[in-house]
């Protein structure tokens, strides 16, 4: 019996001694993209290329459970792209307009989304352990997972949702690079920040009720009416940070054990 791999593999043989031209839509109509051979398989950049082109107008690519480990995929419009419980340990992602895509469960150990668009995409559930998000927009994004190590440098998270379940997040972004980061209006209750490194990011009005700032690496940045209610400052780094306008400052827990808290600007 011909497997699908067999069958795409004979119509491209086909078009290259002459007898038609073999098109995306050609190939993906003899070869099976979701049969069990190929669910299992290492797809290639020319296969995603190939489900792009064949899509319809409004079709999102359903890439959902696919193994793209290591996978170049850099550049290429995924727009509202299913990603669900996919293996992109390695990949590179980085340019690619991601807007509304979703990456629940998927594990992406080390990818590379740098410069990425991920406007209002879902990362629930996502594992993105030393991943690079830097100058990514994630703008509007659902995320709660562990980015522990994470580099969020200069990524635009502005109203980005970090809260859902995220107190359950064993690591969330235990140790993530947020340098510079746009986080303003940012809900984060609950977020795991950890050692977390903020320096001169924008939090202006981020939720951060509940959330663990322990060891946090702040200096410049500018908390400016954001909510603190029951977060933990204990020896978080402050420096130089804006702590004007705070709500919930009365909650506030060890917010004397802040680190150079009498460096901190807060009138």
């Amino acid at each position: 019996m011909k497997t699908p791999v067999a069958i795409g593999f004979a119509a491209l043989l086909a078009g290259c001694l002459g007898f038609a031209p073999v098109t995306a839509q050609d190939m993906l109509r003899h070869l099976d993209l979701t049969s069990p051979q190929m669910t299992t398989a290492e797809m290639s950049r020319a296969d995603v290329e190939a489900l792009i082109a064949a899509a319809r107008p409004g079709a999102p690519v359903d890439l959902a459970g696919r193994r793209l480990n290591g996978l170049d995929l850099s550049g290429l419009d995924l727009t509202g792209a299913n990603f669900r419980a996919a293996l992109l340990n390695g990949a590179n992602l980085g340019r690619a307009r991601l807007d509304g895509a979703m990456f629940d469960q998927a594990w992406m150990l080390k990818a590379i989304l740098s410069g990425a668009s991920l406007k209002k995409a879902s990362l629930f559930g996502t594992q993105a352990q030393d991943g690079r998000l830097d100058g990514a927009n994630l703008s509007g994004t659902r995320i709660a997972g562990d980015f522990s190590r994470a580099d969020f440098s200069r990524a635009n998270l502005a109203g980005a949702d970090f809260s859902a379940d995220m107190r359950n997040q064993s690591m969330g972004l235990m140790r993530g690079v947020l340098n510079s980061a746009n986080l303003e209006g940012a809900n984060l209750q609950g977020a795991n920040l950890s050692r977390a490194q903020l320096r001169f990011a924008n939090l202006r009005d981020a939720d951060l009720a509940g959330a663990s700032l322990v060891g946090m690496e702040a200096a410049g940045a500018d908390f400016t009416g954001a909510n603190v209610a029951r977060a933990d400052f204990r020896n978080a780094d402050v420096d130089s940070a804006r702590l004007i306008g705070l709500l919930g400052l009365d909650a506030a827990r060890n917010l004397d054990a802040a680190k150079n808290l009498d460096l901190s600007i807060r009138q």
